[in-house]
């Protein structure tokens, strides 16, 4: 059963990040784009439930830097307003991310495990060379 939260007892995790939907990576160049989205400040890209998504830790500028509270409450814009407190990131688990990268080495590394780093394949080719000659 999940653990009541309040507001008060948060620290606004909600209101410190964002994450957006991006296209599911289809070839080695896509992959490779989202490395470049990982080579900054801040960014994390994870999978959840087949979709990918990049997570923008960037704090809203309506936050209260004394209690971590909304300086726009009664005005605040409707994504906001669809925070529910019964899923909200206080409440205790963890992510079941299927992928989650927080940064660009962690991708280069997912990569080449996909891809291969095509080191044999540059391999075969010089092997060829040298068999023409």
């Amino acid at each position: 059963m999940a653990k009541k939260v309040s507001c008060e007892q948060c620290s606004a995790l909600c209101c410190k990040y964002f994450a957006l939907p991006i296209e599911t990576p289809e070839d080695k160049g896509d992959y490779d784009d989202i490395r470049w989205y990982l080579c900054h400040k801040g960014i994390t890209v994870f999978v959840e439930e087949g979709d990918w998504y990049i997570s923008i830790k960037n704090k809203c500028k309506h936050l209260s830097e004394k209690d971590n509270r909304c300086k726009i409450y009664d005005k605040r814009p409707r994504i906001c307003r669809g925070y529910n407190v019964r899923t909200c990131d206080m409440v205790e688990g963890e992510y079941d991310y299927q992928l989650h990268f927080e940064s660009d080495k962690q991708m280069e590394e997912y990569i080449k495990i996909k891809f291969g780093d095509g080191a044999g394949e540059k391999r075969k080719i010089r092997r060829k060379r040298k068999k023409k000659t």
